[in-house]
């Protein structure tokens, strides 16, 4: 595992103190685009938890302020542990979630997913939304990756963009005339990856592919993996 000196570092994971953390929790049901979005994504993440045989057992990493929490709940006889690196996130999802979820939360945890400190095979299932599009290095991806195999005793579901869709499609052209003119972009915080290139970095990180599953297929660019943690 890494040590707290040469963990891989990202400005945005910063960002999330307790007034950030409401407003990111009331940010997904504000206006019908937004609460349309999040039950096609909760959808698409219930269809990766089939494909990966229903868990028994699931670490919601990052688990944000709860947002997967009532579908993790969908299984009555699953155990549902939480972690994120911000504290508050966690805080603000166990304040505000109804509590017949949060009841359900065997364990809350704030930690790193680049080195979470969890023990090996900690679950069943690592389940990771909306996080390894933040990623930018494939180095530091591939390091996470490697930590959710480590902890999960057999699947892993990530969430991220890829190409091969209208709007990864349209998202380049955007980039390259904006290239052409000599417009400059601010950093990025979200990147597009290509198919080939994340697929390889699961096999890099010892996960072979069991499915997935888009948001809208040829359309958007999210997509969930399900990934299998090879055996020694």
């Amino acid at each position: 595992m890494t040590t707290e000196d040469t963990r891989p570092h990202y400005e945005f994971s910063e960002k999330y103190d307790s007034e950030h953390a409401r407003r990111y929790f009331e940010k997904h049901n504000s206006g019908f685009w937004r609460r349309l979005s999040n039950w096609r994504e909760i959808d698409m993440a219930r269809k990766a938890l089939v494909i990966a045989g229903r868990p028994r057992s699931v670490l919601d990493l990052p688990c944000g302020t709860g947002r997967f929490w009532p579908l993790l709940a969908e299984e009555h006889e699953r155990r549902i542990y939480a972690a994120d690196n911000s504290r508050d996130m966690i805080d603000v999802g166990m304040d505000l979630r109804p509590p017949v979820v949060t009841a359900r939360i065997e364990k809350a945890f704030q930690c790193s997913a680049f080195d979470s400190g969890l023990p090996d095979n900690f679950v069943d299932c690592v389940f990771s939304i909306r996080l390894l599009h933040h990623i930018q290095k494939s180095e530091d991806r591939v390091l996470m990756l490697k930590e959710f195999a480590r902890i999960s005793a057999d699947t892993v579901i990530v969430s991220l963009w890829v190409d091969g869709n209208y709007r990864a499609w349209r998202l380049r052209r955007k980039h390259e005339r904006r290239a052409r003119q000599g417009i400059s972009e601010a950093p990025r915080d979200r990147i597009l990856l290509s198919q080939s290139l994340v697929e390889s970095e699961f096999a890099a990180a010892g996960l072979d592919i069991v499915g997935h599953t888009d948001f809208i297929k040829y359309w958007d660019k999210w997509r969930a993996y399900v990934l299998r943690v090879r055996k020694a």
